[in-house]
């Protein structure tokens, strides 16, 4: 338990270390960039780097760990200083450990900081001083050093050690009590221990009602398969907090979950409306619309997305694809071109991109009644496709394109080429009930609604058949025999489930026999595979924890959880 005195101490001993510090400070004018530049000099801090916009903050991050990021609210480009950190933390670009202040007018205050999804550490109100300046971070820096070490374990993904050194800052004497609450309920919920989870948010709500403990509870809850009662908080909550607005997205994902796909829009066009810049949940507006063949609203939304993310280092092609399809399923081929003309020059030699315009191009064609045309674009995508494909390190093509282009398949009669793509993308995403559900609208679109279940069927009975070999040899004994046959499965089938099975039997079997350096950098690709389809899934979670069980017995260096996530970043540079 820290002493007034011993707090005290510590909040000097930071301020005499901020000359240690490097900082970023990010604002279109360099006049305002000099002042703060002076500011911080005269609190030690010498280490600063500029950037006068979002690509620059970018190339500055990749490069170098910053410990301080002083923002304006106003960027260069339209967005705004919230809407970087959603980039920064989405990419896994700045450490939990970063503080990150945003700059901005008190009248903007107002306008943000009640909607703010991804909170900053501090605002600053223009004007300010030095002292005002150098007291805010000093209070920051203070909660960055009491979380420290539970931020390291998770920034690395160590979710079990953080939640032992979580348990032991939340029975301190802290000023973070709450904080300490709110992580350790994440945590549980992370590693799948809903019933633990529940229990911390219910402690938190007999206190004070706050939404984050609300809609942890309701994930909590959903864990625990208990969709009415998650639904249930979801709706109080976003009445109680209608300004919560990440409470709508998980209000939506409980109403599709429970076949509520009309109530899951309307739920997400209500916080779209109140936080109309976040990107993200626009496209989850025009996913679900689409889904829901309400063509206008889909459109609408695909529409915001492009326009938000023009010049976002978040931009990408199927930004331009979800509009230009919609377009043409509503008859607007001249617009949809359009959009495709901005894709080949936006993304003028990039092969995805290429393929991208190959297949808007086939299905333009098609609606406009020009078979011939259709059928040469979606050749000459197809041909693409197994280029990209076949080029080694190359990115994989996403699965809104590569559905994209089964749709375009079976527009122009190609059912063998649609089925073979299709096939593969169902394996992969068998367990993703929005991706799925894409699968047979587009074999619903082409008349051919019984052809799409047959296959999704027959996908899945291949599926459990493949699992069932490698789970049985385990039953029986057979460690070695099924890791080969579960690694078989991972090779064919990368869906999430074979790569967490085939990484736990992996490092279950180096634990009984031994480490391998070979055996266990194939277990750790499956790892890094299964983390990029969903980093935060219990399962892949339970199986990076497994790994670093094993690693830490026979003394082996881990490798960091951000490599992984983002091979341009350096840990602790």
């Amino acid at each position: 338990m820290k002493t007034p005195d011993s707090t005290n101490d510590l909040r000097h001993k930071l301020s005499k270390e901020l000359e240690r510090k490097r900082a970023l400070l990010i604002d279109r004018h360099p006049n305002a960039r000099n002042s703060l530049r002076i500011m911080l000099s005269a609190l030690g801090v010498t280490a600063v780097h500029n950037a006068g916009s979002s690509a620059e903050v970018l190339r500055q991050v990749k490069a170098h760990h910053f410990d301080i990021i002083l923002s304006d609210y106003q960027l260069e480009d339209g967005r705004d200083g919230q809407q970087l950190l959603e980039e920064l933390r989405q990419q896994h670009l700045v450490a939990l450990t970063t503080v990150f202040i945003i700059i901005t007018s008190e009248r903007a205050y107002h306008n943000v900081v009640s909607v703010a999804e991804l909170a900053p550490d501090d605002y600053l109100i223009k004007p300010f001083t030095a002292d005002e300046l150098h007291g805010r971070l000093i209070r920051a820096l203070y909660k960055k050093h009491f979380f420290a070490q539970l931020y390291e374990q998770l920034d690395n993904g160590a979710f079990s050690e953080a939640l032992t050194t979580c348990e032991g800052l939340v029975a301190q004497e802290s000023g973070f009590l709450f904080d300490a609450l709110r992580l350790k309920g994440e945590i549980l919920n992370a590693l799948g221990r809903h019933v633990e989870a529940k229990a911390v948010y219910e402690q938190v709500l007999e206190q004070r009602v706050v939404p984050w403990a609300k809609m942890g509870l309701a994930m909590a809850l959903r864990g625990q398969q208990q969709m009415t009662e998650a639904l249930a908080v979801g709706e109080s909550l976003v009445d109680d907090f209608p300004e919560f607005t990440a409470a709508y997205d998980f209000l939506a994902e409980v109403q599709e979950d429970m076949g509520q796909s009309a109530e899951a829009q309307e739920t997400l066009q209500r916080a779209a409306t109140i936080s109309p810049n976040n990107s993200s949940r626009q496209r989850l507006v025009g996913d679900v619309a689409a889904r829901n063949n309400d063509l206008p609203a889909a459109e609408k939304a695909y529409g915001k997305v492009l326009e938000r993310r023009r010049g976002s280092s978040l931009k990408n092609i199927d930004d331009y694809t979800n509009l230009s399809r919609i377009m043409v399923e509503r008859g607007h081929t001249e617009g949809a071109k359009k959009i495709n003309d901005e894709l080949r020059r936006d993304w003028r030699g990039n092969k995805q991109g290429e393929l991208a315009a190959l297949v808007m191009e086939g299905l333009c064609a098609e609606k406009e009644g020009d078979p011939a045309k259709a059928k040469r674009a979606v050749e000459q995508a197809i041909l693409l496709h197994e280029a990209i494909k076949n080029e080694g390190g190359a990115a994989p093509v996403s699965q809104n394109l590569t559905l994209d282009l089964a749709q375009a398949c079976l527009a122009t009669g190609n059912e063998a080429a649609a089925q073979e793509i299709v096939r593969k993308v169902a394996a992969e995403n068998h367990e993703n009930r929005a991706m799925i559900a894409q699968v047979q609208n587009i074999y619903t679109k082409a008349g051919m609604e019984q052809n799409g279940q047959e296959l999704l069927a027959q996908v899945g009975r291949e599926i459990v058949e493949l699992n069932n070999r490698g789970v049985l040899a385990a039953r029986s004994g057979d460690v070695q025999g099924s890791v080969q046959l579960l690694m078989e499965a991972a090779e064919r089938v990368p869906n999430l489930q074979f790569l967490v099975n085939a990484t736990k039997a992996i490092f279950t079997l180096l634990e009984i026999k031994g480490w391998d350096a070979n055996l266990a950098k194939r277990g750790l690709r499956y790892l890094e595979m299964a983390q990029t389809k969903d980093i935060r899934n219990p399962r892949v979670i339970s199986a990076r924890e497994t790994y670093q069980r094993v690693a830490r017995k026979y003394g082996v260096p881990i490798v960091p959880f951000g490599a992984a996530r983002n091979p341009a970043e350096k840990p602790g540079t």
